[in-house]
């Protein structure tokens, strides 16, 4: 990676601790887990999740050799820096001051020290975490689609979920289906906002599952 351009607070900054992404330890199968990563990989739902997060915010990846980073993700972050050698909230303030920001977001595990520092951070130990954490701060878009293949259950669906307190639950065509191909329409229900007020997005895991009991699947708008 080239010299860093010191960049104006345009866009808020993300510090991402190399832990967040990495794999450091295989899942075992007979856990009954889903296994995100092998050992020694970039998890990569975690990647997707900084891919969307860049397109509003500013992402700096804190990493040292020790953490991998051998690998090649210099395309995928705005810039790469090495992450403390100890707990000193005083080198968090030197990456703000090296990329020309007063304040930022931390994610990784060292919370306390960059509390200390004066930044927003939270404690991420996996991938669903990571995307609360994201959603919460408006990281990453709100709105959860859930794309289902009949357009009464689809009604009845978004029916229920509005009872049940979310929003705004809107009926759609998918646009992107051929007009005149019935077969191929998909019906599309929009959610913004969850019962607790947090963004739909925060919830992901489970509007996940809700799609996949009514033979369809999510998307994002």
């Amino acid at each position: 990676m080239g010299p860093l351009e010191r960049t104006p607070a345009l866009k808020p900054l993300l510090l991402l601790d190399f832990g967040v992404l990495w794999s450091a330890a295989p899942t075992s199968p007979e856990s009954g887990r889903e296994l995100a990563a092998t050992s020694g990989e970039v998890i990569p739902e975690a990647l997707a999740l900084v891919r969307t997060a860049r397109l509003r915010c500013f992402v700096a990846l804190l990493s040292n050799a020790a953490d991998g980073q051998e690998a090649d993700l210099d395309a995928e972050f705005d810039a790469i820096l090495p992450g403390p050698a100890k707990p000193d909230p005083a080198s968090y303030r030197r990456v703000l001051d090296e990329l020309g920001h007063s304040t930022a977001v931390f994610f990784g595990a060292d919370t306390a020290t960059a509390t200390a520092a004066g930044l927003d951070s939270v404690h991420v130990p996996d991938t669903a975490a990571l995307r609360t954490a994201l959603a919460v701060r408006g990281l990453i878009p709100p709105t959860v689609l859930l794309i289902l293949p009949d357009r009464d259950e689809a009604e009845e669906l978004a029916a229920s979920l509005l009872e049940s307190g979310w929003g705004p639950c809107a009926v759609h065509r998918d646009m992107l289906a051929g007009e005149d191909d019935a077969e191929a329409v998909d019906w599309v229900v929009e959610l913004t906002t969850a019962p607790d007020g947090l963004p739909a997005s925060a919830h992901r895991a489970a509007l996940d599952d809700l799609a996949e009991q009514h033979d369809g699947f999510t998307g994002e708008s």
